[in-house]
């Protein structure tokens, strides 16, 4: 019995123990602990649980960071940051994302102004009932002509139709 547990459950403890010690910590995020964190005002902690997720691709954790630097709370205020965190969660589909993603193109912040990438993204945002995305859109329309406005319900149209990757 001794012989088998030297065998099997050392090597398998020392895995676990490597593991732990080397791994990204990707295993151990959690998003609502994040959210309890920053709720809290514990910025650090809300970092630390959020950014692997991030990385892994939750558009959740992408958004919740995209803020944090838009804000700049618990990280130096970087709209181009915001920027990068923004249009990955938009491209993953997070209605939220797509509407700051496009208020930052509205507004030159991270990114260049364009009135057409704007329109895009809060259009794609409006078409799923987001309202702050419907006003956002409305507010751009007013300063493009109707082609411009043709143009971009069209080429938003084909970026739905693609799950939002390769957009503007």
């Amino acid at each position: 019995m001794k012989n088998i547990f030297m065998k099997r459950i050392i090597p398998f403890a020392a895995i676990c123990i490597f593991q732990m010690l080397f791994s990204t910590n990707t295993w151990c995020a959690d998003l609502k602990k994040g959210a309890t964190a920053y709720k809290d005002g514990d910025y650090a902690a809300a970092l630390r649980e959020w950014k692997p997720l991030a990385f892994q691709g939750n558009a959740k954790a992408q958004f919740f960071l995209g803020n944090m630097y838009y804000k700049g709370i618990g990280v130096p205020q970087n709209d181009g940051t915001a920027y990068k965190w923004f249009k990955k969660a938009a491209e993953e589909g997070l209605t939220r994302a797509q509407n700051n993603l496009g208020t930052l193109y509205m507004r030159g912040l991270g990114v260049s102004r364009n009135n057409t990438r704007a329109f895009i993204w809060l259009h794609i945002s409006a078409l799923q009932g987001d309202k702050v995305g419907i006003k956002n859109r409305d507010l751009v329309a007013k300063i493009m002509s109707e082609n411009q406005i043709k143009k971009a319900e069209e080429i938003a149209l084909e970026c739905k139709k693609k799950k939002y990757k390769g957009c503007y």
